[in-house]
């Protein structure tokens, strides 16, 4: 079965927390790699079934209660993601930004930057306060990745506040 960035994402988050509920993947998604994938909700509740159908998780369910289903990954799975992780990657990230598409087909750019800009300005702040707790241990990709975040937020502030400068050339602005 070929695997899919959402069996990616369920697997390694699995891996994390060693076992996990869809709920708990959602929850997982929300804090961490949902700032820079989405993933429909109703991807990770169905995708650890899918997963547990072709052997690479392991599904228990309660007894009891809510009789939740809770997954694990089995060494298949661990096969799986440890290969995924030496696979390289050429290709460049997908850009889908609402914000950008108003400006290509027209939009006033000073209409649309204050907003976008208060938006980004709010997202690197979230990011900075975060990087702010590293302390040096630990497995680094989710440091390294925030440090992305960071990068990508500042040049998103720049761009959004040349736009939202009414003084600026028009061109600069988009005009």
């Amino acid at each position: 079965m070929p695997l899919t960035p959402t069996s990616i994402i369920v697997l390694g988050l699995v891996e994390r927390a060693g076992s996990a509920t869809p709920y708990e993947l959602k929850l997982a998604v929300a804090a961490t790699v949902g700032n820079f994938w989405s993933i429909p909700h109703s991807q990770l509740y169905a995708e650890p079934e899918r997963l547990a159908r072709a052997g690479s998780l392991a599904e228990q369910r309660e007894r009891s209660g809510r009789r939740r289903r809770r997954f694990a990954l089995t060494d298949q799975g661990r096969y799986e993601l440890e290969a995924w992780r030496h696979e390289p990657v050429n290709g460049l990230p997908e850009l889908r930004d609402l914000a950008l598409l108003k400006l290509f087909f027209g939009a006033d750019a000073l209409a649309v930057a204050p907003t976008q800009l208060a938006a980004h300005r709010a997202k690197l702040e979230a990011y900075e306060a975060l990087a702010a707790t590293d302390d040096g241990q630990g497995p680094r990709g989710g440091w390294l990745v925030l440090q992305a975040g960071i990068g990508h937020e500042r040049e998103w502030v720049t761009f959004w506040e040349r736009l939202a400068d009414p003084s600026a050339e028009p061109m600069s602005r988009g005009g």
